[in-house]
C-alpha cells in the first residue's frame, strides 16, 4: 500500500471516529439487493445483482476480520409502491443497512425518499433517472453507474456529429423515459439538432407496432430509443421486421446492455451504437472479474454494467467501513465519508463521487460487432471511444441539487 493511501485511509478513519460513527463492537452489515428478479429488468440487473453483492462482500476481506455481512434480495416488480414497502420492512424489520441495484427510475425515486428518511446508504446502480443527483438528490444516495445525462451526452451528440440531426423518440411511459427523452432532446437541440416528434408506450409492451409506424413516417434521421430491457430489444427486432433501417432511418439504442444484445442476436443488433460505463472485455481486470462472475451464474452471462456498479459500489462502501472499524448505521455520516474517499476498483478504475452523490468515471462509446467479427461467446462490442467522467456527467455548476447549496 503506497504511503498516499496508507495516509487517506488513516484520515478517513478519523474523520469517521470523529464523526461518531465508530464503535468499538459492532461488526455487522445487512445488505438488500433490491431489483426486478422476475420481469423485463431481470437480466441486466435481478440475481445477477445479488451475485455481484456476495462477491463484494468476500472480496472485501471483511469477514476475516470478523465483520459479518448478509445479504438479502427483494422483487420489487416494476412497482414504486412494491418498492417502497420492502425499504421500509427492511429498514424497520430486518436491519438493513445498505440497498442497492433498484433499476427502474420510478421505483428508485421512490426508495430515495424512504433510505433518506430511514438514514440508510442507497448505492444506486440500476436506474437510469438523473434527478437522483438534482432535483431529488440525498444526502444519503449514491448514483453509481450512470444516468441518463451521460447516455444523452455521449450517444446522443456523437450521433447528431455522425448527421443525425433529425430525431423522433420511442418513451417508455415512466419516469426513466421521460428523463431519458428530456436530456437527450436538449443534447440534440444544444448540438444543431431538432426533434419533430415522439411518441410514449406502455412499461413491458409487447407490440410496438403502432409506434414504429409513427416514427417510420416522421422521416426523422434517427429514432431514439428511451426505454430499456425488453422494451429495447422488442423495439429493435419489431424495427427490423419493418425494415426500418434498410430504408435508411437509425435507431439510437440510448440505452442498451449487453444482455440485450445476446437477446437480439448479433444480425439484428449490428451496427448499433451506445454508451456504456463498464464491459466485461475491456482490460485484463475486467476481463479476470468477470470469468469468474460469469462461472457463478446459471446461464454463464458476464456482468451488465448494472451488476459491475454494485459490485464497485459495495468495495468503495466497504473500504470505508474498514476504515472506519466498526458500524453505528449512520447512513448520512457514511455517505459523506465514501464521498470524501477517493474511488478504486478493477471495473471502474480510479474515479471521484461529487457531492450531489455522482460517481464519476469514464464512459465508453461502443458499436455491436457484425457477426464475423465476433470470435466467442459475449464478444459483441468494438470501442468507438471514450469520454472522460468529468465530460460525460453533468457539471457541478449545472447540477439543481439542494445539497450543492449548503
Amino acid at each position: 500500500m503506497t504511503n498516499r493511501m496508507t495516509t487517506l485511509l488513516l484520515g478517513t478513519a478519523l474523520a469517521l471516529t470523529s464523526a461518531g460513527i465508530a464503535s468499538a463492537q459492532d461488526k455487522t452489515i445487512k445488505i438488500g439487493a433490491l431489483s426486478d428478479q422476475s420481469g423485463l429488468y431481470a437480466d441486466l440487473g435481478g440475481p445477477g445483482s445479488t451475485l455481484a453483492a456476495q462477491m463484494a462482500a468476500e472480496d472485501s476481506g471483511l469477514m476475516k476480520k470478523g465483520w459479518k455481512i448478509d445479504i438479502v434480495s427483494g422483487d420489487h416488480q416494476n412497482k414504486p409502491d412494491i418498492g417502497v414497502n420492502i425499504a421500509r420492512q427492511w429498514f424497520d424489520v430486518d436491519k438493513v443497512d445498505v440497498i442497492v441495484d433498484v433499476p427502474n427510475s420510478g421505483v428508485a425515486l421512490a426508495v430515495n425518499n424512504v433510505v433518506k428518511e430511514k438514514n440508510g446508504v442507497y448505492i444506486n446502480s440500476g436506474a437510469a433517472t438523473s434527478d437522483l443527483t438534482n432535483a431529488q438528490c440525498s444526502p444519503n444516495t449514491v448514483h453509481w453507474t450512470y444516468d441518463t445525462y451521460m447516455l444523452a451526452n455521449s450517444t446522443g451528440q456523437a450521433l447528431v456529429k455522425a448527421g443525425g440531426d433529425s430525431w423522433f423518440f420511442l418513451t417508455a411511459d415512466y419516469a426513466f423515459g421521460a428523463a431519458l427523452e428530456r436530456d437527450t432532446s436538449a443534447v440534440i437541440n444544444s448540438s444543431g439538432g431538432k426533434i419533430v416528434g415522439s411518441v410514449k408506450h406502455p412499461l413491458n409492451t409487447a407490440d410496438f407496432s403502432s409506434f414504429l409506424l409513427q416514427a417510420q413516417s416522421s422521416k426523422a434521421k434517427v429514432i431514439g430509443l428511451a426505454n430499456a430491457g425488453g422494451d429495447t430489444t422488442n423495439s429493435i427486432k419489431q424495427a427490423a421486421e419493418f425494415g426500418i433501417t434498410k430504408s435508411g432511418q437509425k435507431l439510437a439504442a440510448l440505452l442498451l446492455f449487453i444482455t440485450d444484445v445476446k437477446a437480439i442476436g448479433l444480425e439484428t443488433a449490428q451496427g448499433l451504437n451506445f454508451t456504456e460505463t463498464f464491459y466485461w472485455d475491456l482490460n485484463d481486470e475486467t476481463r479476470a472479474f468477470s470469468k469468474k462472475f460469469a462461472a457463478r451464474m446459471k446461464n454463464g452471462a458476464p456482468p451488465t454494467m448494472v451488476q459491475a456498479g454494485v459490485y464497485a459500489g459495495l468495495i468503495h462502501y466497504f473500504k470505508v467501513m474498514d476504515a472506519a472499524g466498526s458500524n453505528a448505521h449512520d447512513g448520512i455520516k457514511i455517505v459523506n465519508a465514501m464521498k470524501g474517499m477517493p474511488t478504486e476498483d478493477p471495473l471502474f478504475g480510479k474515479g471521484t463521487i461529487q457531492p450531489n452523490g455522482r460517481k464519476i468515471h469514464e464512459a465508453h462509446l461502443f458499436e455491436v460487432k457484425k457477426p464475423a467479427e465476433s470470435k466467442s461467446a459475449w464478444d459483441f462490442y468494438k470501442l468507438v471511444g471514450t469520454v472522460a467522467g468529468d465530460k460525460a456527467f453533468t457539471p457541478l455548476d449545472k447540477s439543481t441539487c439542494a445539497l450543492l447549496k449548503k
